[in-house]
């Protein structure tokens, strides 16, 4: 049975917010708990390898360069108090002095590997050998890969607290396993007695494993050289905006079904062929944005209030700016003197897909019409909800640079066929 018209509207607040893309709040706009307000986990511990020589960065010392502001030190810290964490350790060696001194700055420990040029493995023992007792769980991490999401973390230690949880736990993208490891305290004394020449990974290869999907692709992201620097400083400005390829990453996760996935990428089809249109009129509409949160507009479809539940769903994972557009997408009342913003774009597109066909805006909402027909209250509800949609897509269609059919047509998006 269909939803009542009304029955799905965002709580106030919330869908209209808009959120900074850099950080995600501890408290959402609407008063609620954000994806920073996670539950103390005491028995939880962090290792940051930070003792590398920095070669292939000719100079720079990578756990201290700035990224949007922040060091990877300052962000990983961030990162696992985030997910709840308070014990997190950072091992350094080479130019000791500034990784100590950032480390204290931001309330660390700090070990010292006397014999760091040996390799890595040797900074994981040093590090692994200063664990607190208290620790059951282990995450360990170089400071090189510093843009992974707390939900990401939260995820692993969800894991390891099932029944079945093996002693070793990694993130993956794509089927990539990524950082950090989430580990058994049980195995340390095992890691630490390895004498052999491969290092963690082959230390652990003995013991059971598994990979948990995450929708988070920096869990991949390292910064060797000055170009993936500058890749990585671009992107830390971003992290409230999903990836198309993480998008896509968490439509898997939420096992979305197929019928759910061609609606998707049809709304995300439309929403991109209006959004290029708009920008080459001369709008400044952010085209990654845009088709991320048309594909996730629908990622809680089925559960009520979906376009609320799919805005709680990505702001827990720390994409905000994605969120607020999920969150407002059932209905918007535009404005005269308000800007076209991807999320109208994105609400206007969905209001042209009928699951995976095209379909005209009057149309979409006239079929609801015929439904409702029984009730007053609801036929008045879908009456100004087409108004809504109707001034929008004026709105829009003004500001295009090309006919809409034009746009339409290059979607590759047949016509529904109607009675």
């Amino acid at each position: 049975m269909p939803d009542l018209p009304d029955a799905n509207r965002p709580e106030p607040g919330f869908a209209d917010a808009q959120p900074t893309c850099c950080s995600a709040p501890a408290v959402r706009p609407d008063g609620h708990p954000g994806p920073n307000s996670a539950v103390p986990r005491p028995d939880a511990c962090a290792v940051i390898l930070a003792a590398g020589l920095s070669s292939r960065m000719a100079g720079p010392l990578k756990p201290v360069l700035p990224l949007a502001g922040e060091t990877p030190l300052s962000r990983l810290a961030g990162t696992f108090r985030q997910a709840g964490l308070t014990d997190i350790l950072v091992a350094g060696g080479h130019r000791q002095a500034e990784v100590a001194a950032e480390a204290e700055r931001l309330g660390l420990r700090f070990v010292f590997n006397p014999y760091y040029e040996t390799g890595m493995f040797s900074t994981v023992k040093a590090a692994l050998a200063a664990v607190p007792k208290s620790c059951r769980r282990l995450l360990l991490t170089p400071a090189d890969i510093p843009l992974f999401r707390p939900a990401t973390v939260a995820r692993l230690l969800a894991r390891a607290e099932a029944p079945d949880a093996p002693p070793v736990l990694y993130p993956t993208f794509g089927g990539q396993p990524g950082h950090p490891p989430c580990l058994d305290a049980a195995l340390l004394p095992a890691v630490l007695a390895y004498g052999g020449d491969d290092g963690l990974r082959a230390a652990l290869d003995p013991f059971p494993q598994a990979g948990v999907a995450v929708p988070d692709e920096l869990i991949l992201a390292d910064m060797d050289t000055p170009a993936d620097y500058a890749r990585l400083d671009a992107r830390a400005a971003r992290l409230g905006i999903p990836s198309v390829a993480e998008a896509e990453a968490l439509l898997a996760v939420e096992a979305v079904p197929p019928q759910g996935l061609a609606h998707a990428r049809g709304v995300a089809a439309v929403a991109l062929g209006l959004a290029r249109s708009l920008n080459d009129a001369g709008a400044a509409l952010d085209l990654e944005l845009v088709e991320a949160a048309a594909l996730l507009h629908d990622v809680a479809k089925g559960r009520p209030k979906h376009e609320q539940a799919g805005g709680e769903l990505l702001f827990a994972l720390g994409f905000e700016v994605a969120a607020a557009i999920v969150a407002a997408h059932r209905d918007i009342a535009l404005a005269p003197d308000a800007p076209v913003t991807e999320r109208e774009i994105v609400y206007l597109a969905d209001k042209f897909v009928h699951g995976r066909w095209l379909v005209p805006v009057p149309v979409r909402f006239g079929q609801k019409l015929d439904l409702f027909a029984h009730d007053p209250q609801a036929v008045a509800a879908i009456t100004r909800r087409r108004q809504n949609a109707l001034t929008v897509l004026a709105r829009v269609e003004a500001g295009l640079s090309r006919p809409l059919p034009d746009i339409l047509a290059d979607t590759g998006l047949t016509w529904e066929v109607l009675p």
